[in-house]
């Protein structure tokens, strides 16, 4: 009979539990989308690997002045819906720590949870390049923000919007902001001193190692600025991490894994700033 009492490596329970916090912990540092909180999550059920994303059509509201007809029932509108179909992919990363030498599992957790956050991320970067095309004049400037606003605006959103700022262009815009135009602003004072772009036209702006070239299909891709409702994330399970015992290689299989997909639900809620798309 196994007798618990004992503490070695093999006790999962004291490596377990640290080293699957670690990873948590690491994963949603390391990623701007897993949150939920700048691209809203759905949740896909058990047995499906697809969210089906309902996508209303807008209808007009009808204006009474007068009774026309009394006793009449108000005419009623019956919008159009369509379904975007999002797939959940499987992000994981592995790895096989030794007993021999005694290496700290928390620090390879760290770095799995970074692993799978970093390919989610780059698929968000991926998904974003089906959002409005907007050509980009040169480096990104205030000026291809607002346009960027205006259009999105204009197509009916109203909400909050969130902007994604690729790395080689962040000094650009910073530049932009830095020039006598902004000058003696407390917007200005604050994004130079703390290097935090912040809130532009009311557009929380944050930066992303993940939105380029490659990921995103576009040429100089700059900057992706969306409503909540431009894109969704299917979720299935959040970041996990899995350890068994693995003899043949005397140590401990571990795993890190999420079951997510994302993808674009209304393209005209969202714009991509590139010089081609």
């Amino acid at each position: 009979m196994a007798n618990s009492a004992y503490g070695s490596g093999i006790n999962l329970d004291a490596l377990m539990v640290n080293t699957k916090a670690a990873t948590v912990f690491a994963a949603h540092e390391s990623s701007l989308f897993l949150s939920g909180g700048l691209i809203p999550a759905v949740t896909v059920p058990a047995g499906s690997m697809v969210a089906q994303v309902p996508v209303l059509g807008s209808v007009a509201a009808t204006k009474i002045g007068a009774e026309a007809t009394p006793g009449a029932d108000l005419d009623s509108v019956l919008p159009s819906d369509t379904k975007v179909n999002i797939n959940v992919d499987l992000h994981a990363a592995r790895t096989v720590l030794r007993d021999l030498g005694g290496a700290d599992a928390n620090d390879l957790g760290r770095q799995l949870g970074a692993a799978v956050s970093k390919s989610f991320d780059t698929d968000v970067a991926t998904a974003m390049g089906a959002l409005t095309a907007q050509e980009a004049g040169g480096a990104l400037d205030l000026e291809e923000i607002f346009k960027a606003i205006a259009t999105i605006r204009g197509a009916g959103e109203t909400g909050q919007l969130t902007g994604i700022v690729s790395t080689g262009s962040y000094a650009a815009l910073m530049n932009a902001i830095g020039s006598t135009a902004y000058a003696g602003g407390d917007f200005q004072t604050e994004a130079l001193r703390n290097g935090f772009v912040g809130s532009i036209a009311g557009v929380q702006m944050f930066v992303s190692s993940y939105l380029n070239d490659t990921n995103t299909g576009a040429t100089n891709a700059q900057c992706a600025i969306f409503g909540a409702d431009a894109m969704r994330i299917a979720m299935q399970k959040n970041v996990d991490l899995e350890i068994e015992r693995r003899a043949a290689a005397v140590g401990f299989d571990i795993v890190s894994s999420l079951h997510a997909g994302v993808g674009v639900v209304d393209a005209t809620r969202g714009v991509l700033i590139a010089d081609q798309v």
